[in-house]
């Protein structure tokens, strides 16, 4: 997703990544500095710049709650804060392995579907989003959204309760399965949209295929205002500028 968004135009400035980054230069990767999505290895999901704003042992559920309600500490950079305000979309992916309402982080944490609620519900009232759009690639994903009650948010999960979320891929080089199904297909749809596209989210949703991703996915639209059908993937994947063209004529200036 980090780099669908980089893609679409969204600047690193805009985007915040909490990522373990112990892949790109694990002694068992035989291609240093690279990750791919495949074992033919065509497209590296690390690319030539990543900036990675919270990596490692910073990956907590305090930083991230933090980061989401803006409780952070004084001296925190501005590439660890959240600068929204009520104008601002977010997009916000989460992957990991997890449960009925959990992820886990690090494997030595976890957070809940009521830490997320509770935090969006902080973020309402301080004016920090417009709009929300959660994705979550985990097993029992659709529980993590289940205790979501602030208006605006369109929650998208990758199985139902008592489902697992199956990986793809096996790669024989590095011993491990390199991407979950349903994150793969959601690249392979979005590799086929650009800034132009009108594609929207309800386009997104209807891609889904159960028989490929091996889960239900969830969606749930309770809480979200606007029409999916109506609302377009770049609100929140892109960075489109609007321009108006007006028709007025302006005289040309004649020397003498």
């Amino acid at each position: 997703m980090y780099r669908t968004v980089k893609r679409m135009g969204i600047p690193d400035s805009h985007i915040i990544l909490m990522l373990a980054d112990d892949m790109a230069c694990n002694p068992r990767n035989s291609f240093p500095a690279a990750v791919y999505d495949h074992p033919r290895k065509t497209l590296d999901l690390y690319g030539d710049n990543v900036e990675v704003d919270y990596r490692g042992y910073e990956v907590t559920v305090e930083n991230f709650i933090r980061l989401l309600t803006g409780r952070v500490a004084a001296d925190t950079p501005r590439n660890k804060r959240l600068l929204t305000d009520d104008k601002s979309n977010v997009f916000i992916y989460m992957t990991g392995h997890g449960g009925e309402d959990f992820l886990k982080f690090q494997d030595s944490e976890e957070i809940n579907s009521y830490d997320i609620a509770d935090a969006f519900k902080q973020m309402w009232e301080k004016q920090r989003y417009r709009e929300i759009l959660f994705i979550i690639d985990t097993c029992q994903a659709n529980t993590m959204y289940s205790k979501f009650d602030s208006p605006n948010i369109l929650s998208i999960g990758s199985s139902k309760k008592g489902q697992n979320s199956l990986s793809h891929f096996h790669d024989y080089d590095l011993g491990v399965s390199v991407i979950d199904r349903f994150t793969y297909y959601n690249l392979e749809f979005f590799e086929s949209v650009d800034l132009s596209s009108k594609q929207t989210l309800a386009d997104l949703i209807a891609a889904y295929n159960t028989s490929l991703i091996q889960s239900d996915p969830g969606v749930r639209t309770d809480l979200f205002a606007r029409d999916l059908a109506k609302t377009y993937l770049t609100d929140f994947f892109g960075a489109v500028q609007n321009v108006e063209l007006t028709t007025e004529a302006f005289p040309i200036g004649k020397s003498k």
